[in-house]
Order: C-alpha cells, then sequence, then structure tokens
C-alpha cells in the first residue's frame, strides 16, 4: 500500500490543531477514529452528563466515517474512556442502541482527562465493507 492511500480528516476542533493529531486517518478500507468527546464544536460547549456527551460523540464519529465512505455499521473496535464508574451503565445503554450484530470489539477503560468538562471520550476503528 503506498502513503498516497492515506489520508485524514478533519472536525476543526480545536484540539485536533493544539494537540496535533487528525479526527481520523483512512488508510486503505480501515478508517482510524481519534478519541472523540462530547463536544459541540460548533457552539464550543459540552453537555454536563455523560449520556449527552456519548450521543454528541458518536453523532461526530457518524459524520466522519460518513466522510470517509463507512457507516456506523462498518466499525469493528471501540474503546470508551469515562471519568465515573457510575456513567458505565448509562453510556454502555446507548452503545448497545448504537450497535447492532455484528457488534464491534469493546473495551471501556476509567481514567481522567485534562479538561475537567470531559466525562466520556470514543475511540473506533472502522473497516470499510465491500
Amino acid at each position: 500500500m503506498s502513503a498516497d492511500s492515506r489520508r485524514t480528516l478533519s472536525t476543526g476542533s480545536k484540539f485536533e490543531t493544539w494537540a496535533g493529531y487528525s479526527r481520523a486517518v483512512i488508510d486503505g478500507d480501515f478508517v482510524f477514529v481519534s478519541g472523540t468527546a462530547g463536544y459541540d464544536f460548533a457552539a464550543d460547549t459540552i453537555a454536563p452528563d455523560a449520556a449527552s456527551q456519548a450521543r454528541k460523540a458518536l453523532e461526530t464519529i457518524a459524520a466522519t466515517l460518513a466522510q470517509a465512505g463507512a457507516t456506523m455499521a462498518d466499525i469493528v473496535r471501540v474503546r470508551v474512556f469515562l471519568t465515573d464508574r457510575a456513567d458505565v451503565m448509562a453510556v454502555s445503554s446507548i452503545l448497545g442502541e448504537t450497535f447492532s450484530d455484528p457488534r464491534p470489539a469493546s473495551t471501556t477503560i476509567l481514567c481522567g482527562f485534562a479538561m475537567p468538562e470531559m466525562k466520556v471520550e470514543i475511540e473506533v476503528t472502522a473497516l470499510k465493507r465491500r
């Protein structure tokens, strides 16, 4: 595979430039979407609860995948990062509503974020179906 087959996508988030990353990297049929927080990038706001943040993050991920020529059904791996164990069930329920068979492999990790308003971040890998 040549380097020409690799390209990147951006949402225009201030964090992408600040932290030096791309929203997604497309390499062949793979789409690697960076950890996505629940920010409304246009309004520069974030909801106060993890469930709303998860829904917004998944909206951003879906839009990013569409830009890459993929869909949520193409996701093969999900990583969810949460700041509070108490939010695991609410966020997991949203993931359960979002994904259907075949469901992606998934991992949930408890952690802290540099931005205190963040409660959840979701990272995915998709493999475009032929």
